[in-house]
């Protein structure tokens, strides 16, 4: 595949040139001068009001073994726009080459899975589960689909991907196989006669006829081993989406099926949800998932021997960010300055913590599970 390997991003290939034409001057000039980089974002995507820091355990397996010290939040946390989120010190000469791979890995990884959260949040306790792996590079789906799942996602849908979190893939039937028996009702007699009984039964109803016919149909073919049916209409038939799922729902319920669950998905994101979720118990979100906006983060140089120095529109010297634990206020500061108590009277906390010392990794990076409750816990106290 065109993809590039661990070994070839450390050893500096998947760099901009620029970066390596300036370790070269460098080397040859023999010009090391010890600096600290700062990664920040100056906004975020379309305004929002928090991000979810991602995709610092691959930044920092490429960076271990080399001569630098690194602090960063922990992968997971929330933050704001302008807020450090990541700062490295050592020989410009030896880690200037990392800058391009280090920004992709949170660049893209935190936009995952902050529209993961974002999604997750709007759903409130509602199933949500990534069906976007189609939508990019089969190489990257494993990647793609642990983000979602630590930014909230109940479930991703690709067998590879679920294997590496450690969950059951999950995932109703194509209309493919629809397709090729002829008949939804039958499509799920098969699916029920082959497929294990630990996989629930979803039915996809908008193959061939009116969603609630093929609703009721199924329903009662089935009985109660069916547990939801998925609606994906295609937005030309699509209408009053809202009024279709309210239709089936209502057409089960009067059959004696009100415990046959809702599932959507085509197109889905917050905003949909938002919408949706008084008559929808689960969605399959895709492309606004997978093809979610990247968080702009920028690496820039903010001291140089010690001394503060960086280039315009930015702000010099070594800064930490600060929480408050009581009413999560967020303050920006100057490293070297003294925690102080917040005007709520709670205490600030510093986010970035050391990582890396000497090119040593300190801590070994924590299960994906345990991030993705740490991003929960965070999400109860935010709004969208």
């Amino acid at each position: 595949m065109h993809t590039a390997g661990y070994d070839e991003v450390r050893a500096g290939r998947v760099t901009d040139v620029y970066f390596e034409r300036t370790w070269q001057i460098l080397t040859a000039k023999g010009i090391h001068k010890r600096v600290t980089a700062e990664v920040r974002a100056a906004g975020l995507p379309n305004g929002y009001p928090w991000a979810v820091f991602a995709g610092l355990e691959e930044a920092l397996e490429v960076l271990v073994g080399l001569p630098v010290d690194v602090r960063a939040m922990p992968e997971g946390t929330l933050f704001h726009a302008g807020e450090p989120v990541f700062s490295i010190t050592g020989d410009y000469a030896e880690f200037g080459r990392m800058e391009t791979a280090i920004l992709g890995f949170f660049c893209q990884a935190s936009g995952i899975a902050t529209k993961a959260a974002r999604c997750r949040k709007a759903a409130g306790d509602r199933q949500v589960i990534s069906f976007g792996a189609r939508r990019m590079h089969p190489a990257l789906a494993p990647m793609i689909e642990r983000y979602a799942f630590m930014g909230g996602c109940d479930g991703v849908s690709v067998i590879l991907s679920a294997e590496k979190l450690g969950i059951p893939p999950s995932g109703t039937m194509p209309h493919a196989l629809i397709l090729l028996v002829g008949d939804v009702v039958r499509a799920c007699q098969l699916f029920d006669e082959v497929i294990p009984r630990e996989v629930k039964r979803v039915a996809l109803v908008d193959t061939f006829c009116d969603e609630k016919l093929e609703s009721v149909r199924t329903a009662e073919a089935l009985g109660d081993r069916l547990y939801a049916v998925r609606l994906d209409t295609p937005a030309s038939r699509r209408g009053d989406f809202y009024k279709i799922i309210e239709e089936v729902r209502w057409e089960l319920d009067i059959r004696g099926f009100s415990g046959v669950r809702m599932i959507v998905s085509g197109g889905i994101d917050e905003d949909q949800m938002l919408e949706l979720n008084s008559v929808v118990d689960g969605y399959g979100v895709g492309a606004s998932i997978s093809n979610a906006r990247v968080v702009d983060f920028a690496l820039d140089i903010v001291e140089i021997e010690g001394a503060p120095i960086t280039k315009r529109g930015k702000t010099s010297g070594v800064k930490q960010a600060l929480r408050c634990s009581r009413c999560a206020d967020s303050r920006v500061v100057l490293a070297s300055a003294a925690v102080s108590k917040c005007a709520c009277g709670g205490q600030y906390h510093p986010l970035l913590k050391e990582v890396i010392r000497e090119g040593k990794l300190l801590e070994q990076p924590v299960p994906v599970q345990e991030t993705r409750t740490y991003v929960l816990r965070q999400l109860a106290d935010v709004q969208l």
